[in-house]
């Protein structure tokens, strides 16, 4: 494997929608929502609130993550999306992601990091993944999305 860690381009957007799409966890009007993400990113990287660093592996793109600071607050990031190719999972790109969107937000004065998750049966692996990079669960909202899945918050403190 040869991982590069990047900034999003737009010559990327089809592959990582491409990604999303075949991501089985993401229900279509997630897919909506992180198209907008990316687009308003690419349009405006400067004053979109987003940022995307894109994992590359032998020059393909293999997964990303999107993040950004949480407004009216001092030091506290969310982190929105984080995806891998289907072929490629397990292989430590999500982790490579995770570290060096932690990296750039600890650059940007960033001090808490947020998730938000299912917590459904398909969003396991997920959860397990955030945990064992040092993420805990601070709040649950029942049947946040539908009957049945929660809302699960995940935190890190990163200083």
């Amino acid at each position: 494997m040869n991982l590069k860690i990047r900034p999003v381009s737009a010559s990327d957007r089809t592959a990582l929608i491409k990604i999303l799409e075949n991501t089985p966890e993401f229900k279509p009007s997630e897919i909506i929502i992180a198209k907008e993400v990316l687009d308003s990113c690419l349009k405006d990287p400067v004053n979109s609130g987003y940022f995307f660093l894109v994992a590359e592996d032998n020059n393909k793109v293999a997964g990303y993550i999107c993040y950004g600071p949480a407004p009216l607050t001092d030091g506290t990031w969310d982190i929105y999306w984080e995806a891998v190719a289907q072929g490629k999972r397990g292989l430590g790109i999500g982790s490579s992601l995770i570290k060096a969107a932690e990296k750039e937000i600890i650059k940007s004065g960033g001090r808490l990091l947020l998730v938000e998750t299912s917590s459904t049966a398909a969003y396991a692996k997920t959860r397990q993944f955030y945990k064992r990079h040092g993420y805990s669960e601070i709040a649950r909202v029942p049947d946040f999305y539908e009957p049945g899945d929660d809302k699960l918050i995940l935190q890190k403190r990163l200083r």
